[in-house]
């Protein structure tokens, strides 16, 4: 089988997770990242770990001239403008296979369709990178659940929350560089997630259909003056004139279009989990069975007292996000293929290699975000959204939330 080679655009937290996954999938090389800041640390990482032959270059075409697909993992704002110079490139000449973005696909629905139209411009196949899909927790619980499901009928409803105590960087932070805060950053995933348990066996990933959503967002922890202060001095976001969400719960309605049966799908998502790290929590229900998922339950634990503390360097080697280096801690020996990274290289490698689109097309991520904004758009309304009436979907189109505009103040201090 021949080797696939990949490009970075995009060096920071995101692109060393994927580059940490990366040494556990085969036919898959790292061969060009974009001259931005952590680019050459990346790079000898690559080197360090036999990834391939990475070099750091100082333009978007020259990225890809050097490689065959390019991984768009930039930070929000700017990835429509990185489509552009890569499908620009393209059409120079540059014989790219496939590309890739990291979710979400768009901060609008206007943004996601255009970069759907702009991969289709220049011929290229898409994968969207929505991780959880690929959990093995999750596909291998759906896999030992089939002849319960045919016998007795498919999951009714699903739950998922993802949860930790904030994000890295400050433009996660910013609600118009990110496009609102944690819906849109997790939101989307736990969407996606319940989505795929209650799509039965077989189908398409957008088979079952949404009917309509709910939802509420709030500012309970970073809003308050203490907290607020702090973000304000880490990294330069005031939530007293700019806020975005840190709190979001809600329901996705999705009927089978075959058997006309309502399924749901409960989303909760947070930036104020002050526990251990990053908490992934799924479940699942159907007539006369269940699933769960819990990734801070681990096989591994270890015990650090106050102390023994001050020797260690980095708490995130033994869990992301995570807010402690004392006590007792759950450690993910493989956190890079628990969160369905390295099963979701393995998928797009294979997928472009064949000539097809991954799993999860650009067309899959632009449905994402249109769930994501009809959310923001029943918070902001305080109402169901009838996601059947065309009316509504026109107004979609167009939506951009008050939270991602900068006016959140309307929405979350009322």
């Amino acid at each position: 089988m021949e080797t696939l080679k990949l490009g970075f655009i995009g060096s920071g937290f995101i692109a060393n997770f994927m580059a940490k996954a990366m040494q556990q999938v085969r036919h898959l090389e790292l061969t060009a990242v974009y001259n931005r800041s952590g680019a050459e640390e990346l790079a000898q990482f690559a080197a360090d770990h036999h990834l391939g032959d990475c070099q750091v270059y100082d333009s978007i075409e020259e990225v890809c001239q050097n490689c065959e697909a390019v991984a768009v993992l930039a930070p929000n704002y700017v990835r429509v403008a990185i489509v552009e110079e890569i499908v620009d490139a393209v059409q120079k000449g540059v014989p790219l296979k496939g590309i890739i973005c990291e979710k979400p696909l768009g901060r609008t629905i206007a943004e996601a369709q255009r970069m759907v139209e702009l991969a289709e411009s220049a011929g290229l196949l898409t994968a969207y990178f929505e991780n959880q899909l690929h959990m093995r927790s999750i596909n291998n619980a759906l896999h030992q659940l089939r002849p319960q499901q045919r016998e007795m009928g498919n999951f009714t409803l699903a739950r998922s929350t993802e949860e930790h105590a904030g994000p890295h960087n400050s433009w996660f932070w910013d609600p118009k560089k990110q496009g609102g805060g944690v819906l849109s950053d997790m939101g989307c995933h736990s969407i996606a997630i319940s989505r795929h348990i209650l799509t039965p066996e077989g189908k398409e990933p957008t088979f079952m259909k949404p009917v309509s959503v709910q939802a509420d967002t709030c500012l309970l922890k970073w809003g308050q003056p203490k907290y607020r202060d702090q973000l304000k001095e880490c990294f330069g976001v005031d939530y007293a004139e700019t806020p975005a969400e840190d709190f979001c719960t809600g329901i996705v309605t999705f009927q089978n279009p075959e058997t006309d049966q309502i399924v749901k799908a409960q989303f909760t998502d947070s930036w104020m989990y002050d526990k251990q790290g990053l908490r992934l929590s799924m479940d699942a229900l159907g007539p006369g069975y269940a699933m769960e998922v819990n990734t801070l339950i681990s096989p591994l634990e270890i015990f650090i007292s106050d102390e023994a503390a001050s020797a260690v360097a980095d708490a995130e080697t033994a869990l992301e996000k995570s807010t402690s280096s004392r006590g007792l801690m759950p450690v993910q020996p493989n956190e890079a293929d628990l969160y369905g990274y390295v099963t979701e290289l393995e998928d797009m490698t294979r997928s472009f290699l064949d000539g097809h689109d991954a799993l999860l097309s650009w067309d899959y991520g632009r449905e994402t975000t249109y769930l994501c904004q009809a959310a923001y758009m029943a918070a902001e309304q305080g109402k169901t959204i009838d996601l059947t009436d065309s009316a509504v979907n026109e107004e979609l189109e167009n939506y951009q939330s008050l939270i991602s505009q900068g006016e959140g103040a309307q929405v979350l201090f009322n």
